[in-house]
């Protein structure tokens, strides 16, 4: 359980203190809580915390601490309402904050994980109303094969209309394609049509020498 005490006079009007453990009140740095003013003593009080009672104690110091006006000898049990004044620094006492229980909560939703992964499919199915699957067997209808009937079929999409199916396709017809000619072979027909024509111009100029010879 926590408590919390609001300043309501002196420099920290307003400020809240959190109160869920022991805390030293007093104007040495080494305290919980420090008030830094001169009537408070070094070391002046303690919040104490029993069995989520709180209690107040002075720790005999110079300018006294009280509750609602009255001041402690010893030891006082506080409740929501409480005034708590440090010399002249005064503070309300408020309402402490429940602690929730949630041990509980967490064990019975880990009962309840460990019980849904105990669970077999055809229950998880069951449970979530779909039936298993001999229940579902049982209104399914099955051929000789083995195939279940009354089972719908989808059509095939409708043919536009115009449209011929047993009409005939031309085949393609192919198409020469001109092979492209290398540039050697080019180079070895000139060569071979310039070894034509030498020859024949050369038996031309013998044909006519023996002519002029024979009929000189």
């Amino acid at each position: 359980m926590t408590w919390k005490i609001q300043a309501i006079s002196g420099d920290l009007t307003g400020q809240e203190i959190v109160i869920d453990r022991d805390l030293l009140i007093g104007r040495h740095q080494d305290a919980d809580v420090v008030l830094k003013a001169a009537e408070i003593s070094r070391k002046h009080a303690a919040f104490v915390l029993k069995d989520q009672q709180l209690y107040i104690q002075d720790l005999s110091s110079s300018n006294g601490t009280f509750v609602n006006d009255v001041r402690v000898e010893n030891e006082v049990a506080l409740k929501e309402g409480d005034i708590v004044q440090f010399a002249s620094l005064k503070f309300s006492l408020l309402a402490p904050a429940p602690v929730l229980d949630i041990e509980p909560e967490l064990e019975q939703t880990a009962a309840k994980i460990v019980e849904e992964a105990d669970k077999t499919p055809a229950q998880q199915m069951n449970e979530q109303g779909i039936p298993e699957l001999k229940e579902r067997d049982t209104n399914v209808q099955l051929t000789r094969d083995g195939m279940p009937t009354a089972v719908g079929i989808p059509k095939p999409a409708p043919i536009a209309e115009g449209i011929d199916i047993h009409a005939v396709k031309p085949e393609p017809v192919p198409i020469a394609v001109e092979q492209p000619v290398s540039r050697v072979e080019e180079t070895k027909e000139a060569q071979k049509n310039a070894s034509v024509g030498l020859v024949s111009l050369i038996t031309l100029i013998i044909l006519a020498i023996i002519a002029w010879v024979l009929f000189k």
